[in-house]
C-alpha cells in the first residue's frame, strides 16, 4: 500500500496523476490532502470537487480501480496509517510545500501528513518528497538536505529535455514516472534516455 500526500503547493496535478497511475497499476492507495491543498486543487484544476475520487471519476478512472483508494482527513489521527504498526510500503508527498518539508525535517508531526512521513522515517520505509518552490532560500535547502540525510528521496519536479516534451502532460508524466521508478513500479510514462536511439 502506498500513501500519497498532497499539500498546499502549486502542482496538485502531480499528485492526482500519481494516484491515477498507481490505481491503473492495481496498487492500493491511501490519500491525504491538506486543507490548503484543496484550495490549490480547486483553483488549478478548475473544479469544485470535495474528494479525490470525484476528481478521478471526472478523469474517467474506472470504478473498480477506485475501490483501491482510501481517503483520510489530515486531522484524522485515528486513521490506521497514523500508527507505526500499520504496514505501508511507501509514502509520497507530491507536491510538498516548504512548510511540510520543514515539519518533516524537524519531526513536527502536527497533522496526519507529517505523522505519516515521521513514521516512514522512523520505520525505515520509503519516503519520497517532491518539493514545489523556486527560488529556494538557504532554509529551504537546509531542510531538504536534512530529510535527504535521513533517508528521504527528494525528486525535484524538473522536466527532461532529451524527451522533447511537447505538452504540459509530457512534463507531468516525466516527473510522475521518476517517482514510480523509485517505487520500483514499471510504467511507460516517458521515453528513457538512450543516446543511440533517442530520436524525435
Amino acid at each position: 500500500m502506498i500513501i500519497v500526500c498532497i499539500t498546499g503547493a502549486s502542482g496538485a496535478i502531480l499528485g492526482i496523476r500519481l494516484i491515477e497511475e498507481l490505481l491503473q497499476c492495481n496498487k492500493e492507495v491511501t490519500c491525504i490532502v491538506s486543507q490548503s491543498a484543496w484550495q490549490v486543487i480547486n483553483y488549478e484544476l478548475q473544479t469544485d470537487a470535495k474528494t479525490i475520487k470525484a476528481i478521478l471519476k471526472n478523469r474517467n478512472v474506472q470504478n473498480n480501480l477506485l475501490e483501491n483508494l482510501k481517503e483520510y482527513s489530515p486531522d484524522d489521527f485515528f486513521a490506521p496509517v497514523a500508527s507505526g504498526s500499520f504496514p505501508f510500503d511507501a509514502a509520497v508527498v507530491i507536491p510538498a510545500s516548504m512548510k511540510t518539508v520543514a515539519a518533516i525535517a524537524h519531526g513536527y508531526a502536527d497533522n496526519l501528513i507529517h505523522r505519516v512521513c515521521d513514521i516512514a522515517l522512523k520505520e525505515k520505509r520509503t519516503l519520497i518528497v517532491v518539493p514545489r518552490e523556486t527560488p529556494m532560500s538557504a532554509i529551504h535547502l537546509h531542510n531538504l538536505y536534512m530529510i535527504a540525510l535521513n533517508g528521504t528521496s527528494v525528486v525535484m519536479p524538473l522536466p527532461a529535455f532529451y524527451n522533447f516534451p511537447k505538452t504540459i502532460d509530457d512534463v507531468i508524466n516525466f516527473v510522475v514516472g521518476r517517482v514510480l521508478d523509485l517505487l520500483h513500479i514499471e510504467h511507460t510514462l516517458y521515453k528513457r534516455w538512450n543516446n543511440e536511439n533517442n530520436n524525435r
